[in-house]
């Protein structure tokens, strides 16, 4: 058995034989596209993502050969069987040596061909489930890295600080990973192998915060029937995250400051001094200076937390990093839920780029999870897109956005409304743009449009 909707490209000029291999593979349940020569075989791989490229060695214009050292050349890695007719085997062993995994003489026995296409996508089974368990192990890594200058700067902070024992206070809005920066310093320090223990500040009253951070003895309150340590203790030789510390209640502040200048504390109802050697990261949302000017949070605590201070940046002020990320949660997901996306379309990815994402990397995270969950793959399309965020204006780029980037995403953006409003017509909306027909089919390779 194979998953439902495993795709296959066949790239080959006979109209004949691509009927006979189109009928053969549907018959089973697979996806077939078909390409008639090399450019646009080239053109299909990049749009659907193929799990397999069944590829005729001999084509005008663009030979096998050349359209899988463009794949190579282009970074691609799926699986290529190589189709090889009488006199051509040569070549075929050829294009093993430079990547092909097999190939299929013809004329072919129908079994043969089957046989053949299941082995490569069991191939390609076995190379997701190896990028999945190498996923699973660098997740945390991958999804605070970004090409971006403000991350490539808040990146550089956290490796040097993370050799040291200094206390971090890490500053951003919600959703911007703040807590999976926390473990990337954490994991790159020396305290690798101890306790990270993270702590909502938020999400806990005052009186069971202090028990969760600084434990409490048998008796101390109304329903403590035995001792417990707190999330400080259990941190021994570790980490302790605390999350938006902006909102813990002034009483606690003062037995957290002590902790942080002595590194001791006694626990609830205790007269016992615990003395604790854990690294001390610090978040907030808010802007402390002004909850100090209030009277809302010491100032001597603020210096104590604010040793070394990161700024990470919201979504919209780091555009580059959209496609990345939102490739790696679709792969995640889909892994998840066994379902076969490998790839968004240039439509849909346009409007990933242009939307505000209030919600920063949080609210992308669950915009590609409810398009995996809902969709059918294997592309994220605009349809699996949430309404609100389609029909959103564009928001301007931000200026850590590439210049190129930038370009490429207006131009897009542009196009795709021309071929809207003229239904998908490209001479009309060749005319609407101004543009010759033919520089319109250009653009529409060059960016990536379907």
């Amino acid at each position: 058995m194979h998953p439902l909707g495993e795709t296959i490209l066949l790239v080959d000029d006979d109209l004949d034989f691509q009927e006979i291999v189109t009928d053969r593979l549907a018959a089973l349940g697979y996806r077939v596209f078909v390409a008639s020569n090399g450019h646009e075989g080239l053109a299909l791989l990049e749009q659907e993502g193929p799990q397999v490229v069944l590829l005729d060695i001999e084509m005008p214009d663009m030979n096998g050969l050349a359209v899988l050292q463009a794949m190579r050349t282009r970074a691609h890695d799926v699986t290529v069987v190589m189709l090889t007719a009488y006199g051509t085997i040569e070549r075929a062993v050829e294009a093993m040596r430079q990547g092909a995994y097999d190939f299929i003489p013809k004329p072919f026995e129908p079994e043969h061909l089957v046989l053949t296409v299941q082995k490569a996508l069991e191939r390609e089974r076995l190379k997701r489930e190896v990028a999945i368990l190498s996923e699973a192990v660098g997740e945390r890594y991958r999804q605070v890295v970004g090409q971006s200058a403000t991350m490539q700067h808040a990146l550089e902070m956290a490796k040097k600080v993370a050799s040291s024992t200094a206390t971090v206070l890490l500053l951003g809005e919600s959703g911007t990973g703040k807590e999976l920066f926390a473990r990337a310093i954490h994991d790159w320090s020396e305290r690798r192998t101890k306790p990270f223990i993270a702590i909502n500040c938020v999400a806990l009253a005052k009186d069971l915060l202090e028990s969760e951070l600084f434990g409490h003895e048998k008796g101390a309150f109304t329903g403590a029937h035995q001792l417990k340590k707190g999330k400080l203790e259990l941190a021994q030789g570790g980490t302790v995250f605390l999350d938006e510390v902006g909102d813990i209640a002034p009483e606690l502040q003062a037995k957290l400051l002590r902790f942080l200048q002595e590194r001791e504390f006694e626990r609830l109802g205790g007269t016992t001094v615990i003395q604790v050697d854990a690294r001390m990261i610090a978040a907030t949302n808010r802007d402390l200076a002004e909850a100090i000017r209030e009277g809302r949070f010491r100032e001597d605590l603020y210096y104590r937390l604010n040793v070394v201070a990161i700024q990470l940046p919201p979504l919209r002020e780091r555009k580059d990093d959209i496609p990345a990320l939102a490739h790696f949660f679709l792969r995640r997901f889909a892994a998840e839920t066994k379902k076969p996306f490998t790839a968004i379309t240039p439509d849909a990815q346009a409007r990933l780029l242009a939307y505000a994402w209030p919600g920063n990397i949080r609210e992308l995270q669950n915009v590609i999870e409810r398009a995996v969950v809902l969709g059918h793959g294997p592309r994220v399309t605009l349809q699996d897109l949430p309404a609100s965020l389609v029909a959103a204006e564009p928001q301007p780029s931000s200026t850590s956005v590439t210049y190129h980037a930038a370009i490429q995403a207006y131009r897009r953006e542009v196009i795709l409304r021309a071929l809207a409003q003229a239904q998908g017509n490209h001479a009309a909306a060749a005319k609407a743009l101004g543009l010759q027909r033919t520089y319109l089919q250009r653009l529409l390779r060059t960016l990536h449009i379907d």
